[in-house]
């Protein structure tokens, strides 16, 4: 018969073996779990970027629309003066009598 000692290691030797075997259960658990996380913090890491991308070309785009719609303005409005300043010219020519006759 087994003495009241070799019960208690026996005991012991049990306790320990499901200590270890529930901590490995809880690190698994713990693994599984920072895995994910890192898995979705890489996901909106990269919703992110692809939304700041997708923002900046957005603006990008409307910059360049505005820089051709000035451009046009401009040319516009040059010619609109380049004609106001040749009438004048030629009203003024008119005036002194050295403006072509018609």
């Amino acid at each position: 018969m087994a003495s009241n000692e070799d019960k208690a290691a026996y005991h012991a030797g049990e306790a320990k073996g499901q200590t270890q075997e529930k901590k490995n259960e809880l690190l698994g658990k713990a693994s599984d779990t920072a895995a994910g996380a890192k898995e979705k913090a890489s996901d909106a890491a990269a919703g992110a970027k692809d939304k700041a991308s997708n923002t900046a070309e957005a603006a990008k785009e409307h910059a360049v629309e505005g820089k051709e719609k000035t451009g046009g303005f401009l040319q516009q409005a040059t010619e609109t003066v380049k004609n106001a300043a040749q009438g004048t010219t030629e009203a003024v020519k008119n005036t002194l009598g050295i403006g072509e006759k018609k």
